[in-house]
């Protein structure tokens, strides 16, 4: 393997020896959710038309874990070296910013994809689930898991300690998620909240992934892929010129 693949294993390599805990455990979590949410409101919401609210939940459920764990995996790879002190042996190697980017953002990826596809796969024992665009559900998985994996690749430079990820993640990661229509549309809140979901890129990539299940949405699923679209490419140079300065790695 060339350098970056090596570094793209190794990270994969990290978060599957414990998959009980960075996948099962996810999973079990939004089942929590789909349960307790589905069952206490499923005669009381009704969000589509011919769409029941359990099946509702499934796509946000599973974006929602799929953006979580993207995030999770390359801010707490970065953030662990950093502590334990083994970043340097990573320093020493020939490897260039750019493969730094692919590998954590690859491993990201795939982590986030992983847990997606697990929390829709139990979803599906106990509610259906219908494909009404298959290609935007993989744009969006893709493109949003990416996004978190670049976000938290810029999460992991920036903080020297736990507290300061953890901090990062509660304060802006967490109530972005949960504020952007897993568990409503945004068309049953008054204006003003609605406005201001439209400022959050979060809403846009659970929207549009939905659209590609049930064929609607809140908002046009080409405006979705365009502001996704963008906040990727915004956060992926910010990314690459960190780890191109060296920032907070190098002394």
């Amino acid at each position: 393997m060339t350098g970056w693949q090596t570094l793209l294993y190794k990270e994969v390599l990290r978060f599957w020896k414990v998959a009980f805990q960075t996948v099962a455990g996810p999973v079990l979590t939004a089942m929590l959710y789909l349960l307790i949410f589905g069952h206490a409101l499923e005669a009381h919401v009704k969000v589509y038309d011919k769409v029941s609210y359990t099946a509702f939940l499934v796509p946000g459920l599973a974006m929602m874990s799929l953006l979580q764990n993207a995030f999770a995996n390359s801010s707490s790879s970065l953030i662990m070296s950093k502590v334990m002190g083994n970043l340097v042996f990573l320093m020493l190697t020939p490897l260039s910013y750019m493969n730094w980017f692919v590998a954590y953002v690859g491993a990201a990826v795939i982590r986030g994809l992983v847990v997606g596809l697990g929390v829709f796969a139990v979803s599906a024992l106990f509610t259906d689930v219908s494909f009404a665009a298959p290609l935007w559900i993989a744009a969006f998985a893709v493109m949003g898991a990416a996004l978190m994996g670049t976000l938290g690749l810029i999460a992991g430079l920036w903080a020297e300690k736990f507290d300061q990820l953890a901090a990062f993640q509660n304060f802006v990661v967490m109530p972005m998620t949960f504020l952007s229509g897993v568990f409503y549309s945004i068309h049953s809140l008054p204006a003003f909240w609605q406005n201001v979901s439209h400022l959050n890129p979060f809403f846009y990539m659970i929207d549009g992934f939905r659209y590609g299940f049930f064929g609607v949405s809140d908002v046009s699923p080409w405006l979705s892929l365009c502001v996704v679209g963008v906040a990727l490419a915004v956060v992926s140079v910010i990314a690459m010129y960190l780890l191109r300065t060296g920032y907070k790695i190098r002394g």
